[in-house]
């Protein structure tokens, strides 16, 4: 007698032609609603709630568009709103996209709902401790007042790092393939890796600032300096790492020592020098935020800084909430060059995303 039971699988779950569980259209068309619904949920609020507080809200006009600081804050909830549309439309079409969009569905409603607590609390009812936590649309109004000059400020601190960051990863790479590779640079050199990175990069700042000519590349120094032991020391665990019996199959067709470098030891060490830098990239942005804090004449730190003394902390919150984007990018870039430069190794790793 045959078997004339039906498929179980559920209408919303659908099984991929390469076996791979897929979301149905329906299901994520409902995902699409559920991650807007808590940022509409947040501009709903900030329109229909009273509000109670006697807080003074100011409008800024640029030429002929005249808005106030909860329109502005509006105006950006409905651009997140547009954004995740855009994501939405764009992973539509394929099954991979659709899954990885789809688990971070919760979390997306959560920041929007988190919002609008928020927004009763810090601006309508004024029960969070002011001023060091207002509302989000006071915090959106540093950008209103003064968005020129976060920009500048931004824009210290991305120059600042750049040049820090990138001279930490060539310094800290080719320190660690010598390390890793020479026996005496080893000898001589490594206990000096050692003694440093156990030193806080703020540390050196008197030094700092007597041996170079300027404040700029004092901070720059700082960065470097943070950023060259991570890189350098997981570096040199990945050179030495390097199997002997890959050196041995390589001098048996005749590889000279620049060959075994270049073509087996570092590409041995490559997903160790990218782990360098990811964990060195954390600590840099940490060092660049404290180097402006002391003496720097710009930067996301030093507006921090005078914001500070002001007591302005709306501004201290915006400022922060421009580093979070800075460092988040920064760390996507990162990604993305590491998983273009080890793409053999797709399939061999567990990927965050699971």
């Amino acid at each position: 007698m045959g078997n004339n039971k039906q498929s179980t699988v559920p209408p919303l779950l659908k099984q991929g032609r390469n076996g791979k569980k897929n979301i149905s259209n329906l299901k994520f068309i409902l995902l699409t609603v559920y991650t807007v619904a808590g940022f509409a949920l947040a501009i709903l609020v900030n329109l229909l709630f009273r509000q109670v507080a006697n807080v003074k809200i100011t409008a800024y006009a640029y030429g002929s568009l005249i808005i106030d600081i909860n329109g502005a804050y509006r105006l950006v909830l409905g651009l997140l709103i547009l954004m995740y549309l855009g994501i939405s439309a764009y992973s539509f079409f394929n099954a991979d996209r659709r899954i990885k969009f789809a688990k971070r569905v919760p979390f997306r409603f959560a920041i929007g709902s988190a919002l609008a607590l928020w927004d009763i609390l810090g601006t309508k009812l004024m029960l969070l401790p002011q001023p060091f936590f207002p509302g989000p649309s006071r915090i959106i109004e540093a950008f209103l007042m003064e968005g020129d000059y976060i920009w500048q400020n931004t824009l210290y601190s991305l120059r600042l790092f750049a040049v820090g960051f990138l001279l930490g990863v060539l310094f800290g790479v080719g320190t660690g393939i010598l390390i890793g590779w020479f026996p005496k640079v080893h000898y001589w050199l490594y206990p000096v890796l050692k003694i440093t990175g156990v030193i806080p990069a703020v540390a050196w700042m008197p030094f700092a600032l007597t041996l170079f000519p300027t404040p700029f590349w004092a901070a720059a120094f700082l960065i470097v300096i943070c950023a060259w032991f991570s890189i350098a020391s997981l570096t040199a665990q990945g050179i030495k790492s390097t199997p002997k019996s890959q050196f041995e199959v390589a001098r048996t067709l005749g590889a000279k020592t620049p060959f075994l470098v270049f073509h087996v030891a570092i590409p041995h060490a490559i997903p160790q020098i990218f782990t360098g830098i990811s964990n060195a990239n954390s600590f840099a942005f940490t060092t660049l935020v404290m180097a402006e804090m002391m003496g720097q004449p710009g930067g996301l730190g030093y507006y921090i800084n005078a914001s500070k003394v002001w007591s302005a902390y709306y501004k201290v919150f915006a400022a922060i909430i421009v580093m979070a984007v800075l460092f988040s990018l920064i760390m996507e870039g990162i990604g993305l060059i590491q998983n273009r430069v080890l793409r053999w190794q797709k399939g061999l790793v567990k990927s965050s995303e699971q």
